[in-house]
């Protein structure tokens, strides 16, 4: 969520389109066979994350028709993943996976851009059928830089959750499980998703001047950082979750070299 919330037009709920697509309703894991690890050679060390093993299903910026055009400039990157911010993006929780988050996803862009952003800000969105979407154009293998945490977007991934959570309300277990997903993938191997990390503030919007150093979870939430109330509550309060489904999908990705 982003200083203004985000509340895209309720005609947007109502699209669909001619063309169809299919996208798993529960995040299914591309993991390779641990046979392919016999092809290396044999070294008796400490176990070593495989980050390729993780790699969540995303459906990508064409299947939600993003504008590419409208784009306002290239990409930047960064260094490895030190920590994931999760949002929430307002929307009614109301929507049909199938036929309403493409023409939301493309709404949520041309907000952002008309907003004077170079395209959306978050770097995925995930929805509450646990289907997980490419959000900022870059590449999604790569550390592109977002615009989804302000004074904290570098080296940092912003994960959207489509809908609103607030307290009281059930958070969908698939859309927290997709959250882990992009978490245990994204974050740098050395970074424990249920651990801390230490942040520099690169501007004055945020809570922390700008240069100054910060500890914060791995995975957190949007107000950890900036003055909001994003992520809602019930999302909030299930980020202990997310950090513990993330790390066991790191245990599970890891073997000895």
């Amino acid at each position: 969520m982003w200083p203004q919330r985000v509340r895209l037009p309720a005609a947007a709920l109502s699209l669909t389109f001619l063309v169809s697509f299919s996208v798993p309703f529960s995040v299914v894991m591309s993991k390779a066979p641990r046979s392919h690890a016999a092809a290396e050679p044999e070294q008796h060390g400490a176990a070593v994350l495989h980050p390729a093993v993780l790699r969540p299903v995303v459906t990508g910026r064409a299947a939600w028709h993003a504008d590419e055009k409208d784009v306002r400039q290239k990409p930047l990157y960064d260094g490895p993943i030190r920590a994931v911010f999760v949002h929430q993006t307002d929307n009614p929780n109301t929507y049909d996976c199938k036929t309403d988050v493409p023409g939301m996803l493309l709404a949520m862009e041309q907000y952002h851009i008309a907003q004077g952003w170079d395209d959306l800000g978050y770097n995925f969105v995930v929805d509450r059928c646990g289907n997980i979407y490419e959000g900022r154009a870059g590449g999604i293998d790569r550390p592109v830089r977002g615009a989804h945490t302000e004074g904290f977007n570098i080296r940092t991934v912003g994960i959207a959750a489509l809908g609103t959570f607030d307290a009281g309300d059930t958070v969908p277990r698939p859309l927290l499980q997709a959250i882990a997903a992009i978490a245990a993938w994204k974050l740098a191997p050395d970074v424990d998703p249920t651990g801390r990390v230490r942040l520099v503030s690169s501007n004055d919007q945020s809570r922390f001047p700008k240069g100054t150093s910060v500890e914060v979870n791995a995975i957190s939430g949007h107000r950890d950082v900036f003055e909001t109330l994003c992520p809602g509550q019930a999302l909030y309060d299930d980020l202990p979750w997310i950090r513990r489904a993330a790390a066991q999908l790191r245990v599970a990705a890891t073997w000895p070299n």
